[in-house]
């Protein structure tokens, strides 16, 4: 559904209006582009762990400042923090449309006294408030860094930031820490990924993200959905596969499927989910069970399967689709709300149980999406949704779809156990 506000917030005349009345002005954002992923040069700053590391890696063309990355790593006192401010103060106003701005520091957990983890934390505070503050479709991320990080293991999610496939990911914290599995900077070439809930939407974006980075993809529906199911696969050179995950031993047939098609999966993609809306006053048990079963229950028992048969090898990924719904809760949304934060910490509580097998386990937690399923909504919801971030519009199924991506890589093999929101840094809930 078309954003008949933000195109109108665009042109001449709605530009003028909007900024007189003080109204939500949604920037034009910077999405994929393989011939130009980057805005403009990027900027090293800062004399941290990784700076000397990283000099170099992006070079960029053009003249105005398109990202900023700022090593605070070594920051360890109250008075260090004046360097964020020195640091990106003079350019706050001189990034390019839709630039980047990246803050690496170290984990408050590792630090060496209180005064070091309370600083490690202030860094957090300050990332967040600049993401609502730098305005024109510019985002800001922070990037914990555990003592075993080493620049290389940087590398995917400073591509990733830094690029337009991070458009919807706003004001966010992602932890590294030292590879899990092997680590390089292949693309998905070779790799056997599994889709689930691929025949439309979110799911068919993810399918074609990963297929584009190179993997062969196993689109996953329910039979229902066969013929968009099939349409999905045949375009990317995939192959389809029907099954309803809530059924019993549907896990186990899968593991049947792909052992005797592909032989592993290296990439598990569990975005299958439904929604049955209901205040719990007014929800029936089914209802409750049926979101429950899909939403948390498939993904768990799929994963115990596909990891008892030894089908995910070291190098393999696991990404869970939670929702900022899970995260901050929802009325009308209580049997969805659990089980998306189920899903939160079911990736969180997996993730160091499988690092010793090479695998790393994430998660992404959509906001407010443009899909079939919010065109539907009330005006005034919708409105409010599409809004309240500080991109002031809605995400695109592409923006999860990209995401997920990102975790994918073999690149990301230092990224395990975080959920990452994809809501372009939503105003309102936990």
């Amino acid at each position: 559904m078309s954003d008949r506000y933000a195109s109108f917030a665009r042109s001449a005349g709605g530009s003028v209006l909007v900024k007189r009345l003080g109204l939500p002005n949604p920037p034009n954002l910077r999405r994929y582009d393989a011939d130009h992923p980057l805005a403009g040069p990027v900027r090293i700053a800062g004399e941290g762990r990784f700076a000397a590391g990283i000099e170099g890696w992006y070079p960029g063309d053009g003249e105005k400042l398109g990202g900023l990355v700022l090593d605070a790593t070594t920051l360890a006192t109250v008075e260090d923090l004046r360097d964020l401010y020195d640091t990106v103060h003079p350019i706050a106003r001189g990034l390019t449309p839709a630039g980047r701005v990246i803050v690496l520091a170290g984990l408050p957990a590792e630090a060496a006294s209180v005064e070091v983890a309370a600083v490690r934390q202030a860094v957090e505070g300050f990332t967040r408030s600049l993401a609502k503050e730098v305005g024109r479709g510019t985002t800001v991320q922070l990037v914990r860094t555990a003592e075993a990080t080493e620049p290389e293991t940087l590398r995917s999610t400073l591509d990733f930031f830094l690029s337009g496939r991070s458009a919807y990911v706003d004001g966010q914290v992602v932890t590294l820490g030292a590879p899990v599995g092997p680590l390089s900077q292949d693309t998905l070439a070779d790799k056997i990924a599994l889709v689930t809930g691929a025949a439309r939407g979110i799911g068919a974006d993810i399918a074609r993200v990963l297929a584009r980075n190179g993997a062969h993809v196993v689109c996953l529906d329910v039979p229902a959905a066969g013929d968009s199911l099939a349409a999905v696969a045949n375009s990317l050179g995939g192959t389809a596969y029907q099954s309803d995950l809530a059924v019993e031993n549907a896990a186990a047939r899968l593991v049947d499927h792909l052992k005797d098609r592909h032989g592993r999966v290296d990439v598990v993609v569990h975005n299958a989910g439904i929604t049955r809306d209901k205040t719990l006053a007014n929800m029936r048990p089914d209802q409750w069970d049926q979101v429950l079963a899909v939403n948390l229950a498939a993904p768990v028992r799929v994963t115990d399967a596909l990891v008892e048969a030894g089908l995910i090898p070291a190098g393999g990924r696991i990404i869970g689709v939670s929702s900022v719904v899970g995260l901050s809760g929802n009325r009308g949304q209580t049997n969805y709300a659990t089980s998306k934060a189920g899903v939160a910490g079911w990736v969180r509580a997996l993730a160091p149980v499988l690092a010793d097998r090479g695998i790393t386990v994430n998660a992404v937690a959509p906001g407010f999406i443009e899909t079939a399923m919010t065109a539907h909504l009330p005006l005034v919801v919708r409105e409010g949704g599409r809004r309240m971030n500080s991109l002031a519009q809605a995400g695109l199924p592409i923006d999860v779809a990209e995401t997920i991506g990102y975790f994918a890589e073999p690149g990301s093999a230092g990224v395990t156990g975080n959920v990452l929101r994809v809501c372009g840094q939503q105003m309102l809930g936990a």
